[in-house]
């Protein structure tokens, strides 16, 4: 039986729709990829043994970034330690007891706002809250902003992993005599602790290159210091000074500390991704 024209039509159409689709995708596909070849191109001839062993030069001198290194990663982890268990206990409470309360609808509300709320928006709350009244920058209103903009995203992915988790198992564990409390902490938790790890790991990897929080909290430091009370130098902000300059060492540095931030989120991005497959598994 031969096609009608209205079979031929819907066939072409089809095909169209096909190619269309195809073509967004691979340029969608090479964009970000052009971008972090680009950067690790450029950023990798700059990596050699001072880059993680010297402190950031003045101009048109021999340095590294290790003190912006060690800072950047310092405020970083403070910021996991202080909105994990905030995020949590918040993810708990909205999966577990309040999927239907009026106040966990307004949590969901307000970490929503969060959740897209520009970052830079943070950062001028940070330093109103902290900075003006402790009348300078510090290692410790840095490590603020980046937690508030870490919070919501783990919020969001533990309590949907906890949502995820099969009702048998909430209904076998009060079977067996066990409370909602124990419920929850003993089968629940641990049932979604590879999700929630994921949502930690993307929540690294969304702040570790945020640079308008760190410009109102930490600022920058030209020396090494762990001393969280103090203006701590950090990647993307050292990176924004030096890529704006016109000195050659400090634009090649800028390009190195891009690339190894493009690297290490790369890196986290896809150790998430691999986590979360194995708990869908």
């Amino acid at each position: 039986m031969n096609p009608t024209w209205q079979d031929l039509k819907r066939r072409w159409i089809n095909r169209l729709a096909l190619v269309v689709a195809w073509a967004i995708t691979l340029v969608g596909l090479a964009i970000p990829l052009w971008i972090l070849l680009t950067v690790v191109e450029r950023g990798f001839s700059a990596f050699n043994v001072a880059l993680f062993t010297q402190m950031t030069p003045p101009p048109d001198t021999a340095g590294g970034l290790w003190n912006a290194i060690i800072g950047s990663v310092a405020m970083v982890l403070l910021a996991t330690l202080l909105a994990t268990p905030i995020a949590v206990i918040t993810g708990i409470y909205l999966a577990e007891y309040g999927k239907t309360h009026k106040i966990a609808s307004l949590i969901r509300f307000v970490n929503d706002i969060l959740l897209s709320a520009p970052s830079i928006v943070i950062g001028l709350f940070v330093y109103v809250v902290m900075v003006v009244p402790m009348k300078h920058f510090s290692g410790w209103a840095g490590a603020v902003s980046l937690a508030i903009i870490a919070l919501p995203i783990m919020v969001r992915t533990t309590e949907n992993m906890l949502l995820l988790v099969p009702d048998v198992l909430r209904e076998g564990a009060y079977a067996l005599g066990a409370t909602r409390r124990q419920a929850i902490l003993m089968i629940c938790v641990p049932a979604a602790r590879n999700g929630i790890v994921t949502g930690v790991l993307l929540s690294i990897a969304r702040i570790s290159g945020e640079t308008a929080p760190l410009l109102f909290t930490a600022l920058n430091n030209q020396f090494y210091s762990l001393n969280m009370n103090q203006p701590m130098a950090n990647l993307p902000v050292v990176i924004f000074q030096y890529a704006m300059s016109p000195y050659d060492n400090w634009q090649a540095l800028a390009w190195a500390g891009a690339a190894l931030i493009s690297v290490s989120v790369v890196v986290i991005n896809i150790s998430a991704r691999a986590l979360f497959r194995r708990t869908s598994l």
